[in-house]
């Protein structure tokens, strides 16, 4: 299906927290567009095998804030918005990726704790199946493993946030902008045939159909994208960008690709896609896998930034 462009709101400012991910190192050089945090005693990042992100947009000097995605350690979100000095009452939005543990572990943790600091009636932007119970197949199992489910009640007890789902591209914050269902139009990213979703008694293959990312439109840039586990294709993903805002230029895309245990083939084929694409930054994160990590700093060395839980990426017009 062919949309309109919509007319995006363009940022003069974007920032980007890696609240939490899967790695972590102090050492790492800063670049043109990214600041590690570096750790001293008493100050100390938590990564695990989980991603969240603090956002910040400016547009025309007004500031607004949007986390995205909570990781999967109950206590590891809470400790970095501690630790990176992250002002979670400022908070206009907030958005989840998509209904896997390692999306939303920490966000029960993150209510309970923030919820009086966080203005009633925040909306939580979601996508359909958030809900629903996750199961995987392991590479060493033949048993779906049960990996559980994100509930809705656990969410509503502490009255804070205002759930929504989203069935199309939605401006959330001033300049920040939700997908959507993202449409499929790769013949090579048809997911994982081990993940897989309960519907009524059944567990059918997870084709993560409202999975959501992000995207932004930076002043005299172009895009940022921003996914959480791109299981419906980063590919998919950012084409769906460019046709909904109308803009090809890509600045960054950042985010998990979920090309972890891919067979070279593919990633040459993922790397070669977005080869194509031209983006100034690209920067893989979580799921992508080490592998396919080594292969774009290989293949992208000018593009690519190898990330950091608690790295901050600023762009600016």
């Amino acid at each position: 299906m062919t949309r309109q462009p919509i007319t995006a709101t363009e940022v003069d400012r974007l920032v980007v927290t890696v609240i939490t991910d899967n790695y972590y190192d102090a050492l790492r050089p800063d670049t043109k567009v990214s600041t590690v945090f570096r750790s001293r005693p008493g100050s100390v990042i938590h990564a695990e095998h989980g991603l969240s992100y603090h956002i910040e947009t400016e547009v025309n000097g007004v500031s607004s804030t949007l986390f995205f995605d909570y990781g999967m350690d109950l206590m590891g979100m809470t400790h970095n918005i501690e630790v990176l000095g992250i002002d979670v009452g400022r908070v206009n939005a907030m958005a989840l990726s998509h209904g896997h543990f390692d999306h939303w572990g920490g966000l029960t943790e993150f209510l309970r704790r923030y919820g009086d600091r966080i203005p009633k009636g925040t909306p939580l932007y979601i996508g359909q199946e958030t809900f629903a119970r996750r199961f995987s197949i392991r590479p060493s199992d033949n048993e779906p493993m049960d990996i559980g489910k994100l509930e809705r009640a656990e969410i509503d007890k502490f009255g804070v946030v205002d759930i929504r789902e989203l069935t199309e591209p939605r401006e959330i914050i001033p300049g920040g902008y939700a997908t959507g269902p993202v449409e499929k139009v790769t013949d090579y990213e048809k997911g994982n045939p081990n993940l897989l979703v309960k519907r009524g008694d059944r567990l059918e293959q997870d084709l993560f159909e409202g999975e959501l990312a992000l995207f932004f439109v930076v002043k005299n840039r172009g895009l940022v994208i921003l996914s959480g586990c791109a299981h419906i294709g980063i590919i998919n993903i950012v084409k769906y960008v460019v046709q909904i805002s109308g803009i090809s230029k890509i600045h960054a895309i950042i985010g998990g690709f979920h090309l972890v245990n891919a067979q070279t083939n593919l990633i040459d084929r993922y790397i070669e896609d977005i080869k194509g694409f031209s983006p100034d930054y690209i920067v893989p994160t979580h799921c992508t896998g080490f592998e396919a990590i080594v292969r774009f700093a290989r293949e992208m060395p000018e593009q690519f930034i190898l990330n950091t839980a608690g790295t901050s990426y600023t762009f600016t017009s």
